[in-house]
């Protein structure tokens, strides 16, 4: 004989049903009350930290453990400054820095803050796509000595050492809106000269209609180069300009920023800086420029003619395949603005374009 209300008992599939439901129902913050933190372990929180660490740290060794800390721990300008490190300049180049501002140039926004822009740097060939800190991987990069070959079709091809360049050029400080490709954008105080100034130097000939940029070719100094090897990207890092372009005041030659010798994770010794066009044709660590007929292969066009182009204007109306390029977000205050034509230097190179 049944019980009677046997029939309102759950089934064992109902009760996995109903827990399943309470599971997925359950608020964030519901939490069982045994998996609770004990408040004498929150009030005491920092020293149990300190242990947990000083455990790791016998646990992994010191190089193991400063590594773990890296990704951890926000490191301070000072550190960042010390990784990045270039060699002091000869005392009689000491007075280079900090260089006259040129008041011509003003950045129409906050100027971002130093941290900001010596910590989140892309430079591929100490990390590849898979960082920004790049400052944490330019420790064997050596940038001293260091000499620039300008060749090509010109009358006076020369090498000059980069004592040449601190002795033979005029500096100056100019503030530049800097805009990546990827919509992070920056404003800083580069020092260095206008690239048309050195370029005179050479004499280019008429049949000079592009300017090609190298960059160092060294990977045993350069982590990302050298596991990636040359069958995966087109080192030496390249980029061009037209010979028009080049000669434009705009166009500058930097050695220098926040009034101090550029730091390896930002280009040193000496790098390309062009503010009207996306930071990928800004070409850092340079060692040759060479005046050529023909447009030059460039890395990125190389690599993906698609997504980046040969000329490369900042252009809030021409997206980049995978985003919008209406908007660009500062380094530091992540603040929104609208993207400018020629990133605002219109006024300058509007008419190179116009045709």
């Amino acid at each position: 004989m049944l019980l009677s209300g046997l029939n309102t008992v759950p089934r064992y599939d109902d009760l996995q049903r109903e827990l399943l439901m309470n599971h997925l129902n359950r608020k964030i913050w519901d939490v069982p009350e045994n998996e609770h933190t004990p408040e004498a372990v929150f009030q005491n929180r920092k020293a149990h930290r300190r242990e947990f660490l000083k455990l790791m740290g016998y646990g992994l060794g010191i190089a193991g453990f400063a590594d773990l800390l890296s990704g951890c721990e926000q490191a301070t300008q000072e550190e960042i400054e010390k990784a990045g490190a270039v060699e002091p300049l000869p005392d009689a180049l000491q007075g280079v820095y900090p260089a006259p501002r040129n008041e011509a140039f003003k950045y129409g926004r906050p100027e971002t803050k130093e941290i900001e822009a010596v910590e989140f740097t892309n430079f591929y060939e100490f990390t590849g796509p898979t960082s920004k800190e790049s400052w944490k991987y330019v420790g064997k990069f050596e940038t001293s000595p260091w000499a620039v070959t300008i060749e090509g079709e010109c009358a006076k091809p020369r090498t000059f050492d980069i004592d040449d360049l601190y002795k033979e050029m005029k500096f100056e400080e100019r503030d530049y809106r800097h805009r990546c490709v990827e919509t992070w954008a920056m404003c800083v105080p580069w020092t260095g000269f206008p690239l048309a100034s050195l370029l005179k130097l050479v004499e280019p000939k008429t049949t000079a209609k592009f300017v090609a940029f190298e960059t160092f070719d060294k990977p045993k100094q350069a982590p990302y180069m050298e596991s990636s090897g040359t069958g995966t990207w087109p080192w030496p890092y390249t980029e061009g300009l037209s010979i028009e372009e080049a000669m434009n005041d705009l166009t500058f030659i930097a050695t220098g920023l926040y009034g101090k010798p550029l730091l390896k994770q930002n280009g040193a010794p000496i790098r390309l800086v062009v503010p009207w066009k996306y930071g990928f044709k800004s070409g850092k660590s340079i060692v040759k420029i060479k005046l050529t007929s023909e447009q030059p292969k460039t890395f990125w066009n190389t690599i993906n003619p698609n997504e980046y182009g040969f000329v490369a204007n900042v252009n809030p109306d021409v997206s980049h395949p995978r985003w919008s390029q209406r908007t660009e977000w500062m380094l530091g205050t992540e603040k929104r603005y609208d993207t400018k034509i020629y990133n605002g230097y219109g006024e300058y190179v509007g008419g190179l374009y116009n045709s």
